[in-house]
């Protein structure tokens, strides 16, 4: 079975960075079969419906990014440690929310940030930005 577990939320001031990371096991990155899958992060306030932040497509590393963090998040992943990072730089206020973090093996490229899309889930970090 497919597990994501994030780690590396906080509590951080306004500017500040933060970088999360998710570790995958039960899939590998170096999979010849599934070689075309979807790596993400959402994230979800209190109150907000999740929102899709950034993604990876494995099969040419084409990333995807929301207005909202473009410029300031990055997206990566470490194929040898089976993990995916994202790195968040600039943090404001707005950014608090639990992260999570997604996978998929047959993603509908056209829709790369809808929740909807993603299968496999990990339980969430907190990220708590204070001005």
């Amino acid at each position: 079975e497919v597990q994501l577990v994030e780690s590396g939320g906080g509590l951080v001031q306004a500017g500040g960075s933060l970088r999360l990371s998710c570790a995958v096991s039960g899939f590998s990155f170096d999979d010849l079969t599934f070689d075309d899958y979807a790596i993400a992060w959402f994230r979800q306030a209190p109150g907000l419906e999740r929102e899709g932040v950034s993604c990876m497509r494995s099969s040419n590393g084409h990333t995807y990014y929301a207005d909202s963090v473009k410029g300031r998040f990055t997206i990566s992943k470490d194929n040898a440690n089976n993990t995916v990072y994202l790195l968040l730089t600039g943090l404001k206020p707005e950014d608090t929310a639990v992260y999570y973090c997604a996978a998929e093996v047959l993603m509908d490229w056209a829709w790369p940030l809808v929740a909807e899309n993603y299968d496999y889930w990990g339980r969430g970090t907190q990220v708590t930005v204070s001005s």
